[in-house]
């Protein structure tokens, strides 16, 4: 087989029921997802552990920052 030969135009339909048919090969073909628990991101876990808040202003030039202690 040599492959697909198209040799007019598709109508809208046509188009959208050749999108969809690929759509649904790729949601069957696709790779199962892994099953058990995701990793978790180390700068994400790192600010949790260590209670960073959003919200706190610290850094250089502030004085309320982790750099004083206070």
């Amino acid at each position: 087989m040599k492959g697909i030969e198209i040799r007019q135009p598709a109508s809208e339909k046509e188009a959208a029921a050749v999108a969809a048919a690929i759509e649904h090969f790729t949601a069957d073909t696709a790779p199962a997802a892994p099953e058990g628990r995701e990793e978790m991101n180390p700068w994400l876990r790192a600010a949790l552990i260590e209670g960073v808040n959003a919200r706190d202003v610290f850094g250089p030039g502030h004085q309320d920052g982790p750099e004083t202690g206070v």
